[in-house]
């Protein structure tokens, strides 16, 4: 019974039931919308695709072969990257082409690297951020610049550090930035205000989307709580995504997941990664002290380890 309350206490298992299910919502609001074939098998591979990355990301975190910071800084690279020789649309440069698709690298990434950013709040982390902030400015992505201001303030909430403090502020005025600059960006059908353009459909569809919406907070709430870094993880996960969404209802961007766009798939499910109470930092945690067992979850082991009864215990 073991292995089956381990996948039921992890939230990741739980964020990844509420992207399948907010992903078939979508895909119902799209049929009855009248979207072409080809949108709902880009969302669905989207989906699989996410799933498989956020697999391979599972195994290189718990052989600690992942370390967050460098990846973190490595993300923060690549989206200022894109930001200046990416796809411009409109005086826009939000989006890359990789196989004939367009991605859009800050819904890819920024929700994950946030979330991230809750175990790990090391130097190299909080530069990546602060390239994020930069990358939000440069496009400019009002959008995403307000939901990256939203997560972190989360972070700074639950982890009131410099470094936190650091990231936030360049966000801040990243934010700022992307204020002051003009965003004509038109609404794409399918794509952006959908919240509202989809009770025009019917009301149903308008159903859909704002539950399967609602789906992609869920993880922030449902229990078991976990412990608390996992409970930080989850409030700066359902903090980022509602910024992400609030974004999506006041202006023309991404609605994520519920309408078509296979980057917000992909970014949620690998952002649900971070949830997870097995992580690099956990597993680096376990090889601190050599010869010390793994816990491998037997609220027995204390019992049956001799040290435990020893009145000096190694620290």
């Amino acid at each position: 019974m073991r292995p089956t309350a381990s996948l039921l206490s992890d939230p990741k298992w739980t964020a990844m039931g509420c992207a399948v299910a907010a992903t078939g919502l979508g895909l119902v609001y799209m049929m009855a919308a009248g979207a072409p074939l080809r949108y709902l098998g880009i969302n669905a591979g989207a989906l699989v695709l996410g799933i498989g990355l956020a697999g391979l990301m599972t195994v290189m975190h718990r052989t600690a072969r992942l370390k967050s910071g460098l990846s973190t800084l490595a993300l923060g690279v690549l989206l200022v990257g894109s930001s200046l020789f990416g796809v411009t649309v409109n005086g826009a440069t939000r989006w890359i082409v990789a196989g004939g698709f367009s991605l859009q690298p800050s819904l890819l990434f920024i929700p994950m690297m946030v979330v991230q950013f809750v175990r790990r709040r090391d130097a190299l982390s909080t530069w990546g951020l602060a390239l994020t902030g930069v990358a939000v400015a440069l496009q400019p992505d009002r959008g995403m610049a307000g939901a990256l201001v939203v997560g972190l303030m989360a972070v700074a909430v639950l982890r009131l550090e410099r470094n936190v403090l650091i990231a936030l502020a360049v966000a801040f005025a990243g934010f700022w930035v992307a204020l002051c600059q003009i965003d004509v960006q038109p609404a794409m059908p399918f794509v952006d205000q959908i919240f509202f353009s989809s009770f025009e459909v019917h009301p149903l569809a308008g159903l859909a989307v704002c539950g399967g919406a609602a789906l992609l907070l869920a993880p922030a709430f449902i229990p078991p709580a976990g412990d608390t870094d996992t409970v930080r993880a989850r409030v700066v996960f359902g903090a980022i995504w509602l910024g992400v969404i609030i974004a999506a209802a006041l202006g023309n961007y991404p609605t994520p997941v519920v309408g078509y766009g296979g980057s917000a798939i992909i970014g949620y499910v690998l952002s649900s990664v971070p949830l997870s109470t097995i992580t690099a930092n956990s597993v680096e945690r376990q090889e601190v002290l050599p010869g010390k067992p793994r816990d491998d979850g037997d609220p027995l082991k204390e019992m049956r380890d001799p040290r435990a009864l020893s009145p000096v215990r190694p620290f």
